[in-house]
């Protein structure tokens, strides 16, 4: 995602001043009891309330059905007959919490009460009594006798903003039904009411087959992931990317005709036929996401609205900014006759002047340029603060501050929330956006998912700190280590990995179509490679592999035993988390994954060391040791590979756990793999999760010990020296 539209941090940090310094502890924090989002208003009185099986639950008038009546059921055990008349009680009722607030944040509200003699949920409607269950449940605290404590007092509590968006990025891979289920279930007990699915081609188009990848969540499937979220208060919002980011689409040869100026990336909105063919990928998913109020189009990164040879009108930013707002007006009004509210990044290339042509109904989802402010305030138009919680990283998401200055997506976040464009007009939610193109594995967002469920629903909440240590016992369980060290580590791990390789340019991908700021702009694909690697006895090389590689090589050495230290300490964690014991398996093979390359670049060197020490033996006629030498440098080489190899098979086994094969054959049909022609985007550099080992294998540590094998065996020959083991070695190639 971008660039140039978003919100600059700098700004927003300037306004509101970093985080972590915004907010002290909060009440319940001090008295050892913790709920995310932090409640708006609790009155704590002295005394804690004993919570154990001698409780009942007294539902009143409620249906057994209700989602609170099931979720108080499902996380606590209750009695029949309440001992000394303790009943947790639940009331529905119009006006039982005075918000002065929209209905549509109204319904949300509840008050919880909690004393000796009772507890009661008091709630305007089903939705905030769900929401009143979900604190109690959070609120319950364990002590080494095994007893379990509730705060009293009163909670009175609803949000501040009416919508609350978590992002389902899954573009680049297929989550498996139970492991959404699973992600609605966390959402829900974080108050969260929004998803935003962002699909491609992971939908099955009844209007389009081609379009939807092999093994494509069908429409009744994808209508049963909309039921589930319902019944939890969770509308899953269908995003499209649309006109722009549609590869997806175009890279097929029955759509070709529809690229705008011969490129994958956009589509031609000066054929009429691209908007039949977007608005019917509209229509399908409208079919299948039934319950649902909004849609949201996208709208991301247009560069070249109005661009190709059918348009009529020159190119150029006056004519890109209306064919944009065209496109939009459109959108909007093919939407609205199916009552579907529309949201969209209403950014570059529009015009303010255009802004006029899009409907107030249009909900902005980033608020793109400064001269929209009077504009949408004037139109009364509403807004999403849009954060994002992971952009560019690889491997693992920059959550936390590092080093106490710079500020981590956390941070950001709340800063975001808070002074953000949006937040002077009148926003109506956040997005928290969690961008799957740089592969990292959803399960490395929760920490930034929660941040934003805690600041869209309060934002004079906890402070970062505080929400770092209450996510640990909400996702891992009260019983689990705190593990916001091990993520700050995790974290300085993947950036030092990412650092560690060398970016030169792509030999295998043309370069991209170009960006915002023009054609053929910023476009020169990388990869990630080492650009040079041990150089064999003999050999004349301009800078050996340790000249070249001092600095990684020296990180190597310094990060190895960090690593190992991570590694251990998520090894401990598996048995020691409550729940979400998957998610440390993910962290584990992530930290494995990342200590391999540390071993691989210190062997390398150490590779390097042996063969120079190999050329001095020959230069002592001691060939007999120099052939031993050679041999310990490929076997050390070779062990690596082998290490590489099974961990690539471990990261994949663990991160199919929850989610399908990547871009897998379904019933003979394989996937089409064709690059988006303006990103170029890690997670798409292979059609399959290799996209991950592909750094290692451009190396070319194959095609080098078999070199150094032929070189060692025309020495040995040479010198007369017998080795048996090369014979075994040459099987092993």
């Amino acid at each position: 995602m971008i660039m140039t539209g978003r919100v600059s941090v700098a700004i927003v940090l300037a306004l509101f001043g970093t985080a972590a310094s915004a907010a002290p502890p909060t009440g319940l924090l001090l008295r050892g009891y913790s709920v995310i989002p932090s409640p708006r208003e609790v009155r704590l009185t002295d005394g804690d309330i004993r919570f154990d099986a001698g409780w009942a639950l007294d539902p009143g008038a409620l249906p057994a059905g209700d989602m609170a009546v099931r979720a108080l059921r499902a996380g606590h055990e209750f009695a029949a007959v309440a001992v000394s008349g303790r009943r947790v009680r639940l009331r529905i009722a119009a006006g039982a919490v005075a918000t002065k607030a929209a209905p549509g944040i109204e319904r949300q509200a509840y008050r919880l009460t909690i004393a000796a003699d009772g507890i009661e949920i008091a709630a305007n409607a089903a939705q905030g009594l769900f929401y009143g269950a979900q604190t109690l449940l959070q609120l319950r605290r364990s002590d080494g006798a095994g007893r379990t404590w509730l705060p009293a007092g009163i909670i009175e509590d609803w949000p501040d903003r009416e919508l609350r968006f978590l992002h389902w990025d899954t573009k680049h891979h297929q989550d498996r039904m139970a492991t959404l289920k699973r992600y609605l279930d966390w959402s829900a007990r974080l108050k969260v009411n929004m998803i935003g699915f962002e699909l491609e081609d992971k939908f099955a188009f009844p209007s389009h087959p081609a379009i939807g990848a092999p093994g494509a969540f069908t429409p009744a499937e994808l209508q049963e992931i909309v039921n589930y979220g319902l019944e939890r208060f969770i509308q899953v919002v269908p995003i499209v990317q649309s006109p722009a980011h549609l590869a997806y689409v175009l890279k097929h040869p029955q759509y070709a005709h529809l690229k705008a100026d011969g490129n994958n990336y956009q589509s031609d909105l000066c054929d009429e036929r691209t908007y039949a063919l977007i608005f019917s990928m509209y229509d399908d998913l409208i079919r299948a996401t039934k319950g649902v109020d909004y849609f949201f189009v996208s709208t991301d990164e247009i560069y070249y609205a109005g661009i190709g040879s059918r348009c009529q009108a020159p190119y150029n930013p006056e004519n890109r900014s209306l064919a944009w707002a065209t496109f939009a007006k459109r959108a909007h009004d093919h939407l609205a006759r199916q009552n579907r509210r529309m949201l969209a990044w209403l950014e570059y290339p529009l015009l303010a002047k255009h802004l006029e042509m899009i409907p107030p109904g249009v909900i902005d989802g980033v608020v793109g340029d400064d001269e929209f402010l009077p504009i949408e305030k004037r139109k009364g138009m509403r807004q999403l603060s849009y954060v994002s919680m992971q952009g560019a990283e690889l491997l693992f998401p920059n959550h936390l501050s590092l080093d106490g200055v710079s500020s981590g997506n956390l941070e950001t976040a709340r800063a975001s929330i808070a002074s953000g464009r949006a937040s002077q007009l009148d926003p109506i939610g956040v997005f928290g956006a969690a961008w799957g193109d740089s592969g990292l594995h959803s399960e490395t967002f929760w920490l930034g998912w929660t941040a934003v469920a805690q600041w869209g629903w309060n934002i004079t909440g906890a402070s970062v700190e505080q929400h770092a240590a209450e996510f640990m016992r909400f996702y891992y369980g009260s019983g689990a280590p705190d593990l916001t060290d091990a993520y700050r580590i995790l974290q300085r791990q993947a950036r030092a990995w990412e650092g560690s390789w060398d970016r030169v340019v792509s030999k295998a991908r043309g370069p991209g179509y170009g960006n915002s700021h023009g054609k053929g702009v910023g476009t020169e694909r990388q990869d990630l490679t080492l650009a040079s690697l041990p150089r064999l006895p003999g050999e004349k090389v301009s800078s050996t592999f340790r000249e070249s590689h001092a600095r990684a090589i020296a990180e190597a050495r310094r990060r190895g035993d960090e690593n190992s230290a991570l590694v251990q300490t998520l090894t401990g964690a598996l048995l020691r988390v409550e729940q979400n014991r998957y998610n440390i398996e993910v962290l584990q093979v992530l930290a494995r994954f990342i200590g391999h390359h540390w071993r691989l670049l210190a062997g390398l060197a150490g590779a390097e060391e042996l063969l120079d020490a190999a050329q001095a033996d020959a230069l002592s006629n001691k060939p007999a040791q120099s052939v031993g030498r050679m041999l310990a440098a490929y076997d050390r080489v070779q062990a690596l590979e082998r290490e590489g190899r099974e961990i690539f098979r471990e990261l994949t086994a663990v991160f199919e756990k929850d989610r399908f094969p990547k871009n897998r054959t379904v019933d003979g049909r394989a996937f089409l793999h064709v690059l988006d022609d303006t990103k170029d985007h890690w997670a798409d550099r292979r059609a399959d999760l290799s996209y991950m080992s592909a750094p290692e294998e451009s190396i070319g540590l194959a095609q080098w010990r078999k070199r150094l094998l032929d070189h060692i065996e025309a020495y040995a020959r040479q010198n007369n020296v017998p080795v048996k083991a090369l014979a075994e070695r040459r099987l092993e190639e």
